[in-house]
């Protein structure tokens, strides 16, 4: 990136805003000057200036909360930049997975998400809200839930035999999606350590298509 292109304010700094590179989620607005977007370019971490305390703040530097940079992109205008990272832990100082937490408006109907169903599921397991379905799992434990993955499993792969078309399939996946989450609720397991673990995956598969072809080339 060119940074003689970017045009910094009269204090010498450019609103950053973060995102989750995977969940596309908005992490926060800082700002960062000339020095702390260099450091964050050399050292792929996130690096901000505090206008509080008047000084370079190193993401993660106290808490561990590293944000770990994939992309940096200026806007139109060069006057702001988009950081997509992959976050250690969460991002916002008050101890929230964003700094946007505090909804002034939103649809009743709002898109579906697998981290806002997370969150739901959660919710149901630390309050055990009676009449839920949810609840119930929660309260029978591991073997109960463990059971109805594999019943979903099963009646996904009934599905996928079927040759009246996919939407039993769809229907089946959406209840092994579900049962999953719960699971991994039940386990503690977090979709970020899901989603890491895919990418590491694609790093191996794209280092071993690379040594192939080094091999072939060899040949």
């Amino acid at each position: 990136m060119d940074l003689s292109t970017l045009k910094f304010d009269d204090k010498g700094l450019i609103p950053a805003i973060v995102q989750d590179f995977y969940t596309n989620e908005v992490l926060t607005l800082a700002y960062m000057n000339r020095e702390s977007l260099e450091i964050t370019l050399k050292e792929g971490r996130t690096c901000f200036w505090s206008r509080s305390r008047q000084e370079l703040w190193r993401k993660g530097e106290t808490s561990g909360n590293v944000q770990h940079v994939v992309s940096v992109t200026a806007d139109c205008d060069q006057d702001a930049v988009l950081v997509k990272v992959i976050k250690e832990g969460l991002a916002c100082h008050l101890g929230t997975n964003s700094c946007f937490e505090n909804t002034i408006f939103a649809k009743e109907e709002a898109p579906f998400s697998a981290e806002a169903l997370m969150d739901l599921l959660k919710s149901r397991k630390e309050l055990l809200p009676e009449g839920s379905y949810t609840t119930y799992l929660f309260q029978k434990g591991l073997d109960k839930i463990l059971k109805k993955v594999g019943e979903e499993s099963t009646e996904v792969i009934i599905a996928a035999k079927s040759q009246e078309g996919n939407g039993e399939l769809v229907y089946e996946l959406a209840d092994l999606f579900y049962h999953a989450l719960v699971l991994m609720v039940e386990k503690g397991v977090s979709l970020d350590q899901v989603k890491n673990e895919l990418a590491s995956r694609h790093v191996i598969d794209h280092k071993v298509k690379q040594e192939k072809q080094v091999a072939d080339g060899i040949q």
